[in-house]
């Protein structure tokens, strides 16, 4: 091989590296979004509400306290995709009907055990729907807002240094504490 064949070579291996590395990248990066949500300050007190009846203030806490409403807002419009957005936002109205046609009144204007009970049958409504959906089904929208709720509650600073056991700069790996009854877990 002289050396011109030699550069050539190289030429092409580096050119090839350049626009595979272009076309990988870029492959891999989602469709720009059409639409931009913009949530209300009304939506975002109403997703608080939501989260802090299944994150309830007790000894820690709650998780209104977190800010989770603003942390659901970000994650579904930057994150999920806009037929799962659309479930999301639907489920706005099909709370408030279903706390209507039980208590006669908006999800806001009820009390906390009246906020306990609707959930907790919109829970169980969302088990049955998720042992029978399909693969292709989309998801149940209280299942989307439970697990946002976990999500922003116990990756929040509130979550994990007052729910959980937090240890900022850990020391050695041991993988066998002894836990007792009642203890918490570890972020």
């Amino acid at each position: 091989m002289n050396r011109r064949e030699a550069i050539s070579a190289v030429a092409y291996l580096l050119g090839g590296t350049v626009v595979g590395s272009s076309v990988f990248l870029t492959g891999c990066a989602s469709p720009e979004k059409k639409v931009t949500l913009d949530f209300s300050q009304d939506n975002i007190a109403f997703l608080d509400e939501v989260a802090d009846t299944i994150i309830p203030t007790t000894s820690t806490p709650g998780a209104k306290a977190a800010k989770v409403g603003q942390f659901m807002t970000v994650m579904v419009r930057d994150c999920y995709e806009d037929k799962n957005q659309k479930i999301f936002l639907e489920g706005f109205s099909k709370l408030n009907k279903a706390a209507d046609s039980k208590f006669k009144k908006d999800f806001m204007e009820l009390d906390a055990a009246q906020k306990k009970e609707l959930l907790t049958q919109l829970d169980q409504e969302q088990r049955e729907y998720m042992k029978k959906k399909s693969k292709d089904d989309p998801s149940h929208y209280f299942r989307m807002m439970k697990e946002l709720t976990l999500l922003g509650y116990f990756t929040s600073e509130i979550g994990a240094t007052k729910a959980l056991r937090y240890i900022e700069t850990p020391g050695k790996f041991d993988p066998c504490v002894p836990y007792k009854k009642g203890d918490k877990a570890w972020a």
